[in-house]
């Protein structure tokens, strides 16, 4: 079958001539079965992986379907759970926003209040910000919604786990009745739900997973790690690494130590968490896109914040709180068809956590030791383990060199999506 094409899903002509510009002529599924619907005025909820194009699938009805706004009364608006999400989104929206004449600003914490009022008072038409600056602007009286003629919530399961969607809500009370609501989610149950029937008017429901010749090949290591050699075993990771890292850490401090620990290792890092001020965030990332440094060193922020095509190894420094936190920053790697590799080092009082993770996420449960000599054989994807982006946290079993010993990676027959089998439970917090 055929896959159509921008033109044939209804994009308009201007549009249709930006995205061939950013060399965009193929549609991918989840825009394939969105756009349509969104572009006709429908509201949608789309239940959809990170990396398989929906910023796209929602920029485009939005910049659209939303006229020029006076000031302070955006009338478009996208609600997003990080600072680094909302920047990654306005670049997606920007082409297309100025082929149509529409300003697209940003708003977020950790940056100047006085610029947001100084943007709102010239007009912003499409805006993309975090629930909790927002807020803080409507309290100001600085920002009004009642003008919003088209809302994205993206990443909601993240908005839930960061507590975030009673502010939701709040925003969302003070838009239009007839505002257009595009809901994405990897996850559509619990407060997810809650939201998709209180703030949407007969979706059109889309639920896409990245097709197989598309997704990137993925193996997960779990190593048992003494507690005190952790740094020597991630240095030694990251230099046999081919490519871009991101290394987990459960505290903002962890994340500074080990930056300069494994800078003074000789590997060139970055640390990006709640503590650094939006300016630092912004270079540490900008340097990690660009590779000027081999390893971004980040907190939980990062886990669904960065986007970045490229990365090609992922190692949980600090095991992850839950096994959906593990999904998370897992997904950082295998994406957009490149192949990735995950690394958990366990610690000797950790294993019983890891087990209890690895049920969760019908992983076959165990760690094993792997001496270095063999750490260029198991850091190589399985080519037989095709998976999605969204499939990335259920791993595959590989053989192995002679000699060289077998690292726990393959999932139970019953394996399904990981994103399905995680527990509801787990410790709400805010990041930032």
């Amino acid at each position: 079958m055929t896959t159509p094409s921008f033109r044939d899903l209804g994009v308009p002509k201007k549009l249709n001539e930006s995205l061939h510009r950013q060399g965009l002529r193929t549609p991918f599924p989840i825009q394939v079965q969105s756009l349509p619907h969104a572009l006709a005025g429908r509201d949608l909820c789309g239940r959809a992986p990170t990396g398989s194009g929906k910023t796209l699938a929602f920029s485009i009805p939005v910049v659209e379907r939303s006229e020029s706004a006076r000031p302070h009364h955006p009338r478009a608006l996208v609600l997003v759970p990080t600072r680094e999400l909302a920047g990654q989104v306005r670049e997606a929206i920007l082409p297309l926003a100025q082929a149509r004449g529409r300003w697209v600003a940003t708003f977020y914490g950790g940056t100047s209040i006085r610029r947001d009022v100084d943007r709102l008072r010239r007009g912003v038409d499409i805006a993309v910000a975090t629930p909790g600056r927002l807020a803080d602007l409507v309290q100001r009286g600085d920002i009004h919604l009642d003008e919003v003629q088209v809302v994205v919530v993206d990443e909601a399961d993240r908005m839930a786990d960061m507590g975030f969607l009673p502010e939701v809500r709040r925003l969302l009370d003070r838009t239009p009745d007839t505002r257009q609501t595009l809901l994405f989610s990897a996850t559509l149950d619990g407060d997810v739900d809650v939201l998709v029937r209180a703030y949407q008017r007969d979706p059109v429901r889309v639920e896409v997973a990245v097709p197989t010749e598309e997704a990137g090949r993925v193996n997960h290591l779990f190593w048992a790690t003494q507690r005190h050699e952790r740094r020597a075993v991630a240095a030694e990771i990251l230099r046999h690494s081919s490519g871009p890292a991101i290394v987990f850490t459960r505290t903002k401090h962890g994340a500074d130590r080990l930056a300069k620990q494994l800078a003074s290792d000789g590997v060139t890092t970055a640390a990006i968490h709640g503590n650094r001020s939006q300016r630092q965030r912004e270079a540490a990332l900008a340097r990690f896109a660009r590779g000027e440094v081999r390893a971004l060193i980040a907190t939980d922020v990062a886990a669904r914040g960065i986007h970045v095509d490229g990365v090609e190894l992922v190692v949980h420094f600090d095991l992850p709180g839950s096994e959906k936190d593990y999904v998370h920053r897992s997904g950082r790697t295998g994406r957009a068809g490149r192949d990735g590799v995950v690394v958990s080092l366990v610690c000797e009082d950790q294993h019983r956590d890891l087990h209890a993770m690895q049920e969760a996420l019908s992983m076959t449960a165990g760690t094993h030791d792997v001496a270095f000599a063999h750490l260029r054989a198991d850091m190589v994807p399985d080519p037989t383990a095709r998976r999605s982006p969204a499939d990335a946290a259920a791993p595959r079993t590989r053989a192995r060199p002679p000699g060289a010993r077998t690292a726990t990676t393959g999932p139970a027959r019953r394996s399904t999506n990981p994103r399905q089998r995680h527990r509801a439970g787990g410790a709400r917090r805010r990041t930032g």
